[in-house]
């Protein structure tokens, strides 16, 4: 089906970036979002008629999402959003589990304490949201980004931003299933607590440790 696009942003024009840069950071932010899922169908027209430029840089942004695996050309439909196969998902959730482990890591030596308070306003937020699992994912995409900022490296950062393109693409959210909301706020208060600390080698074991937790919920939704 095609998405309704009305829901995307409007392009901010005072940037300085070029349209078709401003184009594909406005259609990867409504992937991240959640506004278009796995088998959306992405029509050109349609997309520049709600960001009201021309079709020229939305075929740019539609190519580079292309190449970052993000879009695929369907037999008779156009361009959809892709979707993970099993093999895919588990590759993607190794990687996460490594690279959200050294950012725990490092956040645990370089975070600053508005950092860490910023991660407590976070988890409480995300605690607060127990009954919309949208939402819960909403925080908790902050709540990781927060820790990929406190770990003070740009090149991780940079891994790691990739790596959301990926998550972005898996649906539903994991906090559909029953008890792990809980589940994951307990995970968080660990991984807060031992960046707090400064203890390195904790927040690492419970950043992996919070991946594989979800990792195990996700293969349930696999499954079901």
């Amino acid at each position: 089906m095609s998405v309704n696009a009305t829901r995307m942003e409007l392009l901010d024009r005072k940037t300085g970036l070029s349209l078709g840069e401003a184009v594909f950071r406005a259609l990867r932010q409504a992937l991240r979002s959640g506004q278009y899922r796995s088998g959306d169908r992405l029509r050109e027209d349609e997309i520049a008629q709600t960001l009201k430029v021309s079709r020229t840089p939305v075929r740019e942004a539609l190519n580079r999402l292309m190449a970052t695996g993000f879009i695929e050309q369907a037999s008779g439909r156009g361009l959809v959003v892709r979707h993970l196969d099993i093999a895919e998902v588990l590759e993607l959730y190794a990687m996460r589990e490594i690279l959200e482990g050294a950012a725990a890591r490092l956040a645990s030596r370089h975070a600053s304490l508005a950092e860490i308070e910023a991660l407590n306003d976070l988890e409480g937020r995300f605690e607060a949201l127990n009954d919309d699992p949208a939402e819960m994912a909403k925080v908790n995409r902050t709540f990781h980004e927060t820790i990929f900022r406190a770990a003070k490296n740009r090149y991780l950062d940079g891994a790691l931003e990739e790596l959301q393109d990926g998550i972005s693409l898996l649906h539903p959210t994991t906090f559909t299933v029953q008890q792990r909301p809980g589940t994951a706020a307990n995970e968080h208060r660990e991984i807060i607590a031992a960046i707090t600390g400064r203890d390195a080698d904790r927040a690492e074991q419970m950043a992996r440790l919070h991946i594989q937790e979800s990792l195990r919920t996700r293969l349930r939704l696999f499954n079901s």
